[in-house]
């Protein structure tokens, strides 16, 4: 039996009385502001910072090596260790050392002999000049080859000639080593130095003898040290100077080869813009951007700024902003270009 018209006709209203309200629902949900919380830019009284990337290096360092060649047979110290002045770093096998200066001992006494029976003869005018000349000579020669030995005996023993910490150990015991090789690398760190590039446009800023402040940061601590030496010329390829701050090291605890962070405060103050650290935030190129609420604070547009240093737990904003514009500082992760915001005060 067919249904009744009135029946079909029944049905297709109430089917789309019931989705007509839930649309409008959900039109009027998506069009809902977004509440968030704006601040006023302002400006702020405050002293630029100049941050320097640097490397910690030893007051005072030394590469030592033998001065004769041989076989190693002591090491005194592990890497890492302290090092006396005039302490015995390492030897070499002396045996071979031993033998020629012996054999210069010999050589010498031989000729002393010779040179006296000789000097009594020429005293009794039995030789001539010449002769007692030569073996003066001879003794001469004698004597400077027996002062080699003796000093090619006593280069066997190397001795550190500063007090400090032994960076590097090139070498180990039975490694036969050349002349002059560097073997071992000793440096004073009772005061170390960080060893920094400063650009040229910022040159004018820092001075020698100027306090600045070296933060480190795989000690978590700042410090506190002089600008000791500032370059006379710039490197050609960066147009930077090399710059060197003096730091005292009374626990030891600053080693060469940390990063550090050196920071110079500006001798003026200026004014800066400031914002509170959430309200910026970066996208996936790290842009730093903020939202910025029209003139009636009605929709919330994205604005790119550049971020300057840290001011009293507020960022710096040199660039993108301006003071008086209001900026979202809470709620600014819900939000879209152009999107309806509310204020809440």
């Amino acid at each position: 039996m067919k249904p009744k018209p009135y029946i079909a006709v029944l049905t297709l209203s109430l089917a789309f009385a019931s989705c007509q309200p839930k649309g409008k629902e959900s039109l009027r949900v998506s069009d809902a502001p977004i509440p968030v919380i704006a601040h006023q830019v302002s400006s702020t009284e405050g002293t630029s910072t100049l941050p320097l990337s640097g490397n910690v290096e030893g007051y005072t360092t030394v590469r030592l090596g033998f001065m004769v060649a041989g076989k190693i047979n002591f090491i005194s110290n592990q890497e890492g260790q302290k090092v006396e002045k005039g302490q015995l770093l390492s030897s070499l096998d002396p045996t071979s050392y031993q033998i020629a200066k012996a054999q210069a001992d010999i050589q010498v006494n031989q000729i002393k002999d010779e040179y006296q029976r000789i000097k009594l003869m020429f005293e009794r005018n039995s030789v001539s000049q010449s002769d007692f000349n030569k073996v003066n000579f001879n003794l001469q020669q004698a004597m400077q080859q027996q002062r080699m030995q003796a000093k090619n005996l006593a280069d066997t023993r190397l001795y550190s000639p500063i007090a400090g910490v032994l960076l590097k150990k090139m070498a180990e015991t039975g490694e036969i080593v050349g002349v002059g090789n560097p073997l071992f690398v000793v440096s004073d760190i009772s005061r170390v130095k960080v060893s920094a590039f400063i650009p040229e446009t910022e040159l004018n800023k820092v001075r020698l003898g100027e306090e600045a402040k070296v933060y480190i940061s795989s000690l978590d601590k700042t410090y506190t040290g002089k600008v000791t030496e500032i370059g006379s010329a710039a490197d050609a390829t960066s147009r930077a100077f090399t710059l060197k701050v003096d730091l005292d090291n009374p626990g030891l605890q600053i080693r060469p080869g940390m990063i550090a962070e050196v920071l110079f405060e500006s001798r003026s103050t200026n004014q800066m813009l400031t914002l509170p650290a959430e309200a910026i935030l970066h996208d996936t190129d790290n842009q730093a951007y903020v939202f910025v609420t029209d003139s009636v604070g009605q929709k919330a547009y994205k604005r790119n700024v550049t971020v300057g240093q840290l001011v009293n737990n507020q960022v710096e904003v040199t660039s993108g902003i301006q003071k008086g514009e209001l900026v979202v500082t809470g709620g600014q992760q819900k939000l879209s270009e152009g999107i309806a915001i509310s204020l809440n005060k």
